[in-house]
């Protein structure tokens, strides 16, 4: 099964500065993002890529992430997944729970793609309690 890497887990593993030392939680969850690509299983969505490359301080540091990712195909968009993350949106704002449209795109993809999430983001948490989705753990 593939699972939709979100992107506090990759930003976690991809843009960590060199000989720092990870906590143990921070290397398991790297360890199972390692796990997920030698197993042809981590999909990401443009959105997310976009993300991870915001706010990059060097050209060569942004081609560099750029190229990495490049061994990664998108979940390709479609119409129904964003209408599915504003029905998700809506949903939840009606219940007092706030997000990001990317949050909420993400939320749709899993849902109409039966993708799991893989996130250190404590809001999916907080989505799931109104939207189908699941969370993948490792």
């Amino acid at each position: 099964m593939k699972i939709l890497v979100d992107t506090s887990v990759w930003s976690l593993a991809l843009r960590r500065p060199k000989g720092v030392e990870q906590a143990a939680g921070q290397a398991a969850t790297v360890n199972a993002l390692t796990e997920l690509i030698q197993d042809a299983r981590a999909v990401l969505i443009g959105p997310v890529r976009q993300e991870l490359l915001c706010g990059i301080k060097t050209t060569d540091q942004f081609e560099s992430l750029r190229d990495r990712l490049g061994a990664f195909d998108d979940v390709p968009l479609t119409v129904k997944d964003y209408e599915r993350a504003a029905e998700a949106f809506n949903t939840c704002r009606a219940h007092g729970v706030q997000g990001s449209n990317t949050d909420f795109l993400i939320c749709a993809v899993s849902i109409n793609h039966q993708l799991p999430v893989f996130t250190l983001d404590k809001d999916f948490a907080q989505y799931r309690q109104w939207v189908p989705i699941d969370l993948y753990e490792y």
